[in-house]
């Protein structure tokens, strides 16, 4: 004797469903290709930088220098990693004069990390070279295209 037809349809999914899971499995496994170039992409900018920068200090570099986050606490939550890891990384920074702790004008008691005039030449032709790279990808795609997969990504990440 056969299953019966409602407990049947209960187990089978629907195509649908079949596909979007297949879907979904592919957008995960592509997900993962496109952050592996981009780790790849950072610790290639990291070393235009400095030979020794990890790619965690780029970040926190970049961040610094383009004033999304100037303070130590401000950097762990952009890049939602632990205090001695940002620690570590800002103290590298000084060593290397890419950075320099400055008193905050509107808190005499806080400190700011500021971006040196090396650290914004260097992070300037990294990330020149990162968008070279990019953009030569995105230039064969169509304005519609690119901002369609700006809002999808965006979509993604909310």
């Amino acid at each position: 004797m056969g299953v019966p037809r409602k407990l049947a349809s209960m187990d089978a999914q629907p195509a649908d469903d079949v596909a979007l899971d297949a879907a979904i499995a592919r957008v995960e496994q592509e997900l993962g290709r496109l952050f592996a170039r981009i780790r790849v992409g950072w610790r290639e900018a990291a070393a235009t930088v400095h030979p020794d920068l990890q790619p965690l200090g780029y970040q926190v570099l970049t961040s610094i220098a383009t004033g999304k986050a100037t303070s130590a606490g401000a950097i762990i939550d952009r890049l939602q990693t632990d205090k001695s890891a940002v620690s570590r990384q800002v103290r590298q920074l000084e060593e290397w004069g890419l950075i320099e702790s400055v008193r905050d004008p509107n808190d005499r008691r806080a400190r700011l990390l500021v971006a040196t005039p090396l650290a914004q030449e260097r992070v300037e032709i990294a990330r020149s070279r990162y968008h070279d790279r990019i953009g030569e990808r995105l230039r064969a795609w169509s304005a519609d295209d690119v901002d369609h997969f700006a809002e999808l990504i965006h979509a993604l990440g909310a």
